[in-house]
């Protein structure tokens, strides 16, 4: 087994490469196939979020240069960018990693718990395009279980701050009063379903949803009181918009820097914030250079997530302990599963022989030897054939002074690992 997470993040790469490296939904199925072909790969699942993208894969203990060079190739980035840019995990610290990023640990803001679904979709998304296997099954199994435990048995669960909540947060400390604000959300997924509820507590009376199918933007609308638009009626309804969050998955941005400044001048100069927290980006760099926009994207919630991270600390200590729990369950159930091969083999090994002594003496009786001589025979010699080979490597460990074999050897033959014939 070689087991690896390969990964680019928040913390090691910025927003303009996460965007470059990331994976939209319809892509990756095809991407897995293809991953897995040329690589020759057993097996592999990709994990992309606004914050990150990370290859899970049994590498067959290959090094992981041929995948970064995959990548490179992909999606047309330079190969020492990405190298500089990337981290990388092998086997225990794998499976670790994982579960951290499952429950939280690992995120931005420190516990957001849209991420366990975003894990879950991920494993779900590679065992329909066939690139799961067995110990990537295993690893999701024990992922998903220590990252609930994480979100049940701490704090972090109880109370969870999302990158929702952070975005909110930001107009809430540049609007005095927010409850008069007007607010256009951009996209319909579950971030902004998220934002939307935090603006309703917030008070915020005048929502537009806009999105690029109607039928999703007006579900969400009728659930919070607001307008729905299509993304096609943007330039018309942004002029009225104080604030603009966006979260679409989009390939493309979906707000220039030309429909802002015509929406700006429409405002007659009247200060606008746009808070940009999809990956890859919603609204183009260069808006952000116009007077009277103040532009935010996902990197610049640090603060509020660092808030948010220093008052999770306890929380964080006790998840961390769940998840070293879960590292040596995994381990544990790794360990058996190698021992089950081995104890299937021997199995094997003694049918074998079994099989081999029955027909030989089934031949004695059929010419007519005595049965219970037949029979005598047939369980002396299954048990000289099954002990031998034990037999010699005990007495051969007892030579070389090995005693723990020795004790080891009585424990698996079922005897008492104290007695010793004096």
């Amino acid at each position: 087994m070689g087991l690896v997470a390969l990964g680019f993040n928040h913390v090691t790469a910025p927003v303009e490469l996460r965007e470059r490296v990331a994976f939209p939904s319809h892509q990756l199925p095809d991407a897995l196939r293809d991953l897995r072909r040329d690589l020759a790969l057993s097996e592999i699942a990709i994990l992309s979020t606004c914050n990150r993208t990370e290859f899970y894969c049994d590498t067959g203990g290959r090094d992981h240069a041929p995948l970064l060079r995959w990548v490179s190739d992909y999606h047309r980035l330079d190969l020492r960018r990405l190298e500089s840019s990337s981290y990388l995990h092998h086997h225990d610290a794998a499976v670790r990693h994982a579960m951290r990023v499952a429950a939280g640990l690992d995120s931005m803001v420190l516990g957001e718990p849209q991420i366990l679904g975003q894990v879950k979709d991920a494993w779900e998304v590679a065992r329909d395009a066939g690139t799961m296997g067995r110990e990537l099954e295993r690893l999701s199994q024990h992922t998903l279980v220590t990252a609930k435990r994480v979100r049940t048995d701490t704090d972090i669960g109880r109370h969870p701050v999302s990158v929702a909540y952070a975005a909110v947060s930001l107009a809430q400390q540049i609007f005095a009063n927010l409850e008069q604000a007007s607010v256009l959300l951009v996209g319909a997924g579950e971030t902004i379903e998220l934002v939307a509820e935090h603006l309703r507590q917030a008070g915020v009376a005048r929502m537009v949803i806009a999105n690029r199918t109607i039928a999703r933007a007006r579900e969400l609308a009728a659930r919070f009181g607001a307008d729905s638009v299509l993304l096609s009626d943007l330039p018309r309804v942004l002029p009225a918009a104080d604030i603009v969050i966006t979260s679409t998955a989009a390939d493309l941005p979906v707000l220039g820097k030309g429909m802002v400044e015509t929406a700006i001048r429409a405002r007659k100069r009247e200060p606008m914030l746009l808070v940009d927290i999809a990956v890859p980006r919603d609204i183009e760099s260069q808006v952000g250079d116009l007077e009277d926009v103040f532009l935010y994207t996902i990197d610049d919630l640090a603060e509020i997530v660092a808030e948010n991270r220093r008052s999770r600390l306890d929380a964080a200590e006790e998840a961390e302990r769940i998840i070293a729990q879960g590292v040596t369950a995994w381990m544990r159930d790794l360990r058996s599963q190698e021992a089950v091969a081995t104890v299937k083999a021997y199995r094997t090994h003694a049918e074998r022989i079994t099989e081999a002594e029955l027909d030989r003496h089934l031949r004695r009786l059929r010419r007519g030897d005595d049965p219970e001589e037949v029979l005598g025979r047939l369980a002396r010699s299954l048990t000289n054939k099954l002990i031998h080979t034990p037999s010699q490597q005990l007495r051969e460990a007892g030579a070389e002074g090995r005693d723990e074999v020795i004790v080891h050897g009585r424990r698996l033959l079922g005897l008492d690992p104290t007695y010793r014939d004096e």
